[in-house]
């Protein structure tokens, strides 16, 4: 095993990746720019670097700042989360040519994964089911639309770079293609550097399942099953559950087979995530490989027993697969949500402030993976991930009251956050009876946000036991029991959502 790790991330991934290193005895090396000289994974590392200022292009995205903070430190790997530069085929390069050792897949499989279509190509070798489409990215609008009109519609344009719901498009005529086509290639040249696009058939109402992988540096290779996230919000995940209710046992091995497949076809080593699209009637189609840790992965670690940190950890400093397929049986269920600072009713606007009051739950079966703590000051540089909040429990409905009892009890004062939102989608009865799409929120929208503001029990009790001198005795508003002065009363513009 390693004994000194860098970690190239911030927030609740570094926070994660941390405690894995620390848990198998490897010292950890946070890195970290100005706004975040007083994060959490800055003050649980065994020591941090300052990168540089706020930008991420300065800091978290700087590929020689990581590198001589390593050298500096005398680190032997680096491990990169997920986001910033965990998917970047480059940094992983420079990371082993400067002779570090890199806590992820090749740079050549992630090259090559990170190429849509090249990535399409590699799953139909390996004989996976691929969705339908038109992979020429140098053709002309004309020819886009004739290939579109052959497919049937609806169409998805996709950046062949992309990610992330960026460069997508969903077109239902023809007379909107090209337009959708120009959009496209704008949006993905700005984020991706590379404007290339492709189309695909739309599949409507599907779900979105994924296969976590894991393969050693001698090829054995294992799948963990799915996880179900079709709970999305323009084609970013919201929640995520395993396993789906909507796959089967025998289903689960057929994909795992095909996720195995593509997994084995571009040479992969380490940790990744091979998804599929499932149409309504259980059809399904290669969509991607995410080449890195999922933010979802904990669910799989609740029902596996498998802790994904140390495993890629064990992987990258040569170890061998000692996880056996057979053995690996799905035990329970596991559900996560993302918690955020953004604004519901604000048509989900990222949100900033102090953190002035912190609550969070605890108890059998949960695990609150967060970079928060009281005080922390979560300003405009950033993605508005909190952390993850995750419940298990013996069924399906078990986790979800599990879940939605630690919802309950969670409270985040001083900025506006999710949370309030999450618990209406994990309550609504489509949900329960396991009726999951990707366009579930657009389709159940009007009763998943509330103009409202929610109080956790937990923190109502305790305000309304020290209310001021004065203060109503008898009013009765918001969550407020009855007898009992709502806190709304006297809290002026405090807000938990």
């Amino acid at each position: 095993m390693f004994k000194r790790v860098l970690v190239a991330n911030r927030g609740e991934i570094a926070v994660r990746v941390i405690r894995g290193c620390q848990e198998l005895g490897c010292e950890a090396v946070a890195v970290y720019s100005e706004p975040d000289a007083e994060a959490l994974h800055v003050r649980q590392a065994d020591m941090a670097v300052l990168l540089g200022p706020a930008a991420p292009a300065e800091s978290y995205l700087n590929f020689e700042r990581i590198l001589d903070a390593a050298r500096l430190q005398g680190c032997e790997a680096v491990h990169p989360g997920y986001g910033f530069l965990a998917e970047n085929a480059e940094f992983a390069q420079a990371v082993e040519d400067a002779g570090f050792a890199w806590i992820g897949p090749p740079p050549e499989a992630m090259r090559r994964m990170g190429l849509k279509v090249e990535a399409r190509e590699l799953a139909r070798k390996s004989g996976a089911p691929v969705i339908p489409g038109f992979d020429n990215t140098d053709a002309s609008d004309a020819e886009f639309i004739a290939a579109a009109e052959e497919m049937g519609w609806p169409a998805m344009v996709k950046a062949s770079a992309g990610g992330g719901g960026k460069g997508m498009r969903v077109v239902h005529d023809a007379d909107r293609l090209v337009a959708a086509l120009e959009a496209a290639r704008r949006e993905a040249g700005k984020a991706f550097g590379n404007p290339a696009v492709y189309i695909e058939k739309f599949i409507e109402r599907p779900r979105h399942i994924e296969i976590q992988v894991l393969f050693d540096r001698d090829g054995r290779g294992v799948h963990l099953g799915e996880r179900e996230c079709s709970i999305q919000r323009r084609h970013q995940k919201v929640v995520e559950e395993t396993p789906s209710p909507g796959v089967d046992e025998k289903l689960r091995a057929k994909m795992g087979e095909a996720a195995l497949g593509i997994a084995a076809e571009v040479g992969y080593v380490n940790a990744g995530t091979v998804e599929f699209i499932m149409a309504p009637d259980k059809s399904y189609y290669f969509l991607e490989m995410n080449t890195r840790l999922q933010v979802e992965h904990p669910v799989t670690e609740f029902v596996y027993g498998v802790d994904l940190v140390h495993e890629q950890l064990r992987i990258a400093s040569g170890e061998g697969m000692t996880l056996k397929q057979e053995e690996l049986v799905p035990r329970g269920h596991s559900i996560e949500v993302r918690v955020c600072a953004e604004d519901p009713r604000a048509d989900f606007l990222p949100q900033i402030g102090t953190v002035e009051v912190l609550r969070t739950p605890s108890g059998p079966g949960v695990r609150f993976d967060m970079s928060l703590y009281e005080g922390w000051e979560i300003g405009p540089d950033y993605d508005p991930l909190l952390g993850k909040l995750i419940a298990y429990g013996p069924s399906r409905p078990a986790a979800i009251a599990r879940l939605d009892a630690a919802l309950r009890n969670t409270a985040v004062l001083g900025v506006t956050t999710n949370l309030s939102f999450l618990r209406r989608v994990i309550r609504h009865p489509a949900f329960a009876e396991g009726e999951l799409h990707t366009g579930f929120i657009e389709e159940n929208g009007d009763g998943l946000v509330t103009p409202l503001p929610e109080l956790p029990e937990l923190i109502a009790a305790a305000l309304a036991a020290s209310k001021p001198c004065g203060a109503p005795a008898t009013a009765v508003t918001g969550g407020g029991e009855a007898g009992i002065a709502s806190p709304w009363e006297y809290l002026g513009e405090w807000s938990n959502t």
